[in-house]
């Protein structure tokens, strides 16, 4: 079942409706979500939780990691850096250890960490006294292998195809077991996109959540990095991940088409022989990862936004979170033609196969439409908030 028309056919949806919760990240802590600035979709979610209207008591529950890692990162990090979790009667953070160094890629050892991780939520559950809780995991193998017989309903929190990630590739054949004892279970399922809850079938619930905004991020003036005042303009944009979704020759053409302009990526390079063509090019710059401020700053002075991916069953699958921030920024947006662009905003203008040669036409079209009305980015910052996104997901997941 498919977007907001199962919601009617659960029990106990009304917003009034208090619950306690458990919720897991997928591969990162809590102290990592605040290092990457609080962000990402599940990062926003267990924020939101701690102090949510709808949510009784909360745990919110690490990765499980090695225990002799966890000691020495641990020991190294400064107590300066450490984002401290606001713990009290309503809250609380589990940090759950094992002493395996590595994570098991064989399908018993992934069902034995999962159970492991099971039993570790189900003692605490006990100890907060916390009674039949929702669960909302993001975690791919908790999805489905873990039993959770403690729970009131299991929801999988879906934020990326998995099964398609290739840095995960080890884990594919883990995680499309996990997908099918998922569709055993019933569990609910919330996806970023249409395509991935399509994926996902489940048999239980499902709805399509896509990325949001945190409208605070979006008012006010910019702050944009200082080195941005001696590009030439117009300022072509991408932020995100460096790698190889990246449609390299999709670039190289808007840089060669625009010889005037300055094309700029700004993001954690994951793969530099994949960006080394776009090293050559006169016009082309890339920067590292900036803080949350210098990123919503730069969106708000660029001109235009980019979306270049090469297509693949990895992207396919996305719910792009650069696609809302650059139409919160008010900019125009050249992107792949891929099923969760579209239909999101009359600005969106998509390029379809063999997109070499349109990206640069799309790219004049874009500078041609101008910034939009600051009215009309306010009114997309606040359709498109978290806040929104958060409700439609525990109407789901708390029913």
């Amino acid at each position: 079942m498919l977007d907001a028309t199962v919601l009617a056919d659960l029990p106990g949806t009304r917003g009034d409706v208090r619950r306690d919760v458990v919720f897991t990240f997928s591969f990162v802590t809590w102290q990592a979500a605040a290092r990457r600035g609080w962000f990402m979709p599940e990062d926003r979610l267990a924020k939101a939780l701690v102090s949510h209207h709808r949510v009784r008591r909360v745990l919110v529950c690490d990765l499980m990691r090695s225990l002799p890692i966890k000691l020495v990162r641990d020991l190294l990090t400064p107590a300066r850096e450490r984002a401290e979790f606001p713990a009290g009667e309503r809250a609380r953070l589990v940090q759950p250890v094992r002493l395996r160094w590595r994570d098991p890629t064989s399908l018993g050892g992934v069902r034995r960490m999962a159970a492991a991780y099971d039993h570790a939520l189900a003692r605490a559950v006990a100890r907060g006294g916390l009674r039949e809780p929702a669960v909302i995991t993001a975690h791919p193998l908790l999805a489905g292998f873990a039993e959770c017989a403690w729970a009131r309903a299991v929801t999988y929190y879906a934020i990326d195809d998995w099964a398609a990630s290739p840095t995960h590739r080890r884990w594919w054949p883990a995680y499309r077991e996990s997908f099918a004892a998922a569709r055993v279970r019933r569990r609910r399922v919330a996806a970023v996109s249409r395509t991935l809850l399509e994926r996902l079938a489940p048999t239980g619930p499902g709805v399509v959540i896509p990325n949001g905004l945190l409208p605070s991020e979006w008012i006010g003036d910019p702050t944009p990095p200082a080195w941005q005042r001696d590009l030439l303009r117009p300022l072509l944009l991408y932020v995100g991940t460096l790698d190889s979704r990246l449609d390299v020759p999709a670039l190289l053409a808007i840089a060669r088409a625009r010889p005037e302009a300055t094309v700029v990526l700004v993001g954690t390079l994951l793969e530099p022989a994949h960006l080394a063509p776009l090293r050559a090019e006169p016009n082309i710059e890339i920067h590292s990862q900036l803080s949350r401020s210098a990123v919503t700053g730069l969106i708000r002075v660029a001109d235009v936004g980019l979306i270049p991916h090469a297509r693949s069953p990895l992207t396919e699958a996305m719910s792009p979170l650069k696609l809302y921030e650059y139409l919160a920024g008010g900019l125009p947006v050249v992107a792949v033609d891929l099923p969760p662009l579209r239909g999101v905003d009359s600005r969106v203008l998509l390029v379809g196969a063999g997109g070499g040669d349109g990206y640069p036409s799309a790219v004049n079209a874009a500078l041609a439409l101008g910034p939009a009305r600051e009215n009309e980015r306010l009114t997309f910052v606040q359709t498109n908030s978290w806040d929104a996104r958060h409700e439609r997901l525990l109407d789901l997941a708390l029913a």
